[in-house]
C-alpha cells in the first residue's frame, strides 16, 4: 500500500484527496512538525533528502514526491480525473496544473522562509510574495468555467487543488468577494461525500 507521509492541513492534503478521489490505497503517516529540526524531520529526511510533504513511498518502496507528478501518475490509473484526450480542455489542464506548481507554490516557499532567502528584509519579502499570489489567483479565476468544477461538468484534479489552496493564504474571504469561480469550486469539492473525512482531518471542513 502507499504510504503518504504529510502533515494536516499541508500540501500533502492534496495528495491525500487526489488518492482518495481515485480510490487508490494508502496510510497516512504524520510527520507534522517536520519543518523544524527534531525526530519527526529527520524521519522524514531519511525517505526524502528535501525533506518535503507530500513524500509517498510506493508499493515497490521506491519514492515519489511533487504534486504535479503525484497527479500523473494516479491519472495513469484514473485517466477519467483530467479531460478527455484531444480537447481543448485537456490541454489547457495540463497548462494550469503545471502553471500552479510553478507559479503559486514559490510564494509560499518565500513567504513562509522568508529568512532563507531574503535575512535582512523578511517581512517585505513576505508581503510582495502574498500580493503577488493574489494578482495570480485574479488571473486563474478568470480563466474557469467553474460549472460547477474547472472545465465545467467534469470534475478533475485540478479541482482538488483549488480546495486546498482556497484554505491557505489569504484565505476563504477573500476568495469569495475576489475569486467567486475559485471559492464556488472549493464549496463543490467540499460537498463531496467521498472526500469528507480527508477534509476533516485536514481542517478543510
Amino acid at each position: 500500500m502507499i504510504t503518504v507521509y504529510g502533515a494536516p492541513g499541508w500540501g500533502s492534503a492534496i495528495s491525500e484527496l487526489m488518492l482518495t478521489l481515485a480510490e487508490i490505497p494508502y496510510q497516512f503517516d504524520n510527520v507534522d512538525g517536520f519543518d523544524k529540526p527534531g525526530p519527526q524531520q529527520e524521519r522524514l529526511r531519511s525517505i526524502n533528502p528535501l525533506c518535503q510533504v507530500p513524500t509517498l513511498q510506493l508499493d515497490d518502496g521506491s519514492v515519489m514526491t511533487e504534486t504535479a507528478a503525484i497527479a500523473l501518475m494516479i491519472l495513469d490509473k484514473r485517466p477519467d480525473l483530467a479531460p478527455p484526450v484531444g480537447t481543448p480542455e485537456r490541454e489547457q489542464f495540463w497548462r494550469l496544473l503545471v502553471w500552479l506548481v510553478a507559479n503559486v507554490y514559490p510564494t509560499f516557499t518565500y513567504a513562509d522562509y522568508p529568512e532563507r532567502f531574503a535575512p535582512d528584509a523578511p517581512e517585505q519579502l513576505r508581503e510582495r510574495c502574498v500580493a503577488y499570489r493574489k494578482t495570480l489567483y485574479l488571473w486563474l479565476d478568470k480563466q474557469l468555467q467553474a460549472a460547477p468544477w474547472a472545465f465545467g461538468e467534469q470534475l478533475t484534479l485540478l479541482d482538488i487543488y483549488i480546495c486546498v489552496l482556497r484554505t491557505w493564504g489569504p484565505r476563504q474571504g477573500w476568495f469569495a468577494q475576489n475569486a467567486p469561480k475559485m471559492s464556488a469550486i472549493a464549496d463543490a469539492v467540499c460537498g463531496l461525500p467521498s472526500l469528507r473525512n480527508v477534509l476533516r482531518s485536514n481542517d478543510i471542513i
